[in-house]
Order: structure tokens, then sequence, then C-alpha cells
């Protein structure tokens, strides 16, 4: 069946265009305070994972400063969601789910104070759906950043995807159940893949849905090593 995949360029487009400090931010210190963690074990960690952060979107954490009880005016970073999500990924699972929560609240903060936006013509609202699809999809898609598919990791191998999904079967890696590969004890709580979703008309014009697996660095290693031994 021909089907169309929704494009995401238009959120990369809108986002590339809005200035940065438009963007709703969360201090260090705010995160330290969230999280239960000491300001200055936070600010250590970010150092060391902002070389990664710039090596991939081309900048650095921005700073700002804030007051302590004594006065003293000292640096912190002042993080977008994106880098707040980023910097999170070596939290304990609670406090990430619970910045998660804290995002989701002040984004809804920020939109009940935006004006209604009416929409008049059957184009308008197309362009608004696909907007909206299209964040709802960055958001759901977050934690798959930066995962590699079976076709990037095949094509270093000269081979076919479904070669790929084949050999993992039969070394007891995945099995494929409602359509769709899950990954098999003891390989599925050890962060080796992601869910990463699409959305797609078909031809009748309705919305569907498709999930799929896709691999961490981690994952990409093991598989490496696996095809190696």
């Amino acid at each position: 069946m021909n089907t169309t995949i929704i494009s995401t360029t238009t959120l990369s487009t809108r986002v590339n265009n809005q200035r940065f400090d438009d963007q709703p931010h969360m201090t260090s210190l705010q995160i330290a305070e969230f999280t239960g963690k000491r300001h200055c074990d936070l600010m250590r960690a970010i150092r060391v994972m902002e070389p990664a952060w710039q090596e991939i979107t081309g900048r650095n954490f921005a700073f700002s400063e804030y007051k302590d009880s004594t006065g003293r005016t000292l640096p912190c970073y002042s993080l977008t969601k994106e880098e707040t999500l980023f910097i999170s990924a070596k939290f304990k699972d609670e406090i990430r789910a619970r910045l998660v929560l804290r995002w989701k609240q002040l984004e809804m903060e920020r939109l009940a104070k935006q004006p209604m936006k009416m929409l008049t013509t059957a184009q308008e609202v197309l362009l608004e759906s696909e907007h909206i699809v299209a964040d709802q999809l960055a958001e759901l898609n977050s934690e798959s950043d930066g995962c590699f598919t079976v076709s990037q990791i095949a094509e270093v191998y000269n081979m076919r995807p479904e070669d790929l999904n084949s050999f993992l079967v039969d070394h007891d890696v995945q099995r494929k159940r409602g359509g769709r590969y899950r990954l098999l004890s003891p390989y599925e709580d050890q962060g080796l893949a992601q869910d990463r979703t699409i959305y797609y008309y078909s031809l009748e014009g309705k919305m569907k849905r498709r999930t799929y697996l896709v691999w961490t660095e981690r994952g990409r290693d093991f598989i490496i090593d696996l095809i190696k031994h």
C-alpha cells in the first residue's frame, strides 16, 4: 500500500527560525533543587557532557547568574527542554520522569498564556495539525534521538535490513510480536534499543501510526560484536 510519511521538517524549521531566547528555559540551580542534587555537582556533570552536545548541535549551553544566600553572584546554566533531557540521561529513572512531567507543566502554562488562534481555511487546519503532530512526535521520540536504524547498521556490513533482523532472531535477541520486532529477555532491559514512532496517511486519508525498534550506541556495538563472533 502506498503511504505518505508526515515530515518533521516543519518542526525543525520552526525551531531553527525561532530565537533561542524565546524558548522556555530551566536553570541548573532549579534542576538541582528539583532533583535534590548539589548544584556544584550538577554543574560539574554538565560541563563534562557539554562537549558532546556542542559537537552534535554546534552550540554550547547558555550561562546565567543567580545570587546565593550571602548575596554573591554565581554562575549557572540556562537549559532548554532538549538540553535538560540530554543532561538528565544519567539520572535515575524516577528523577528523569519528574523532569519530563515538570517540562510538560511548564509548556502547558506557556500555552495557557498564548492567545487562541482562529483557523479559517482547510489549508490552515492541515498546516496546524502537521505542527501539532510534529511536536508530539519530537517529544515522543526524544529518547530515540541519536539511535541507529537496522538499515544503518546493516549497511556497514553490506547486509540487507531483513537479513540483519533475521540474524538477530536466530541469536534470540529479538522476536516479531504484533507485527514488529521486540527485544527478548535478558536484552530488553539493557538499554540496547528504543522505540521510534512515525505517523503516516493511507491512500484513504486515514492517519496511522507505526512503531519500530532503533538501536542505541550500546545496542549498535552489541550487534557489531555479535556479528564479529
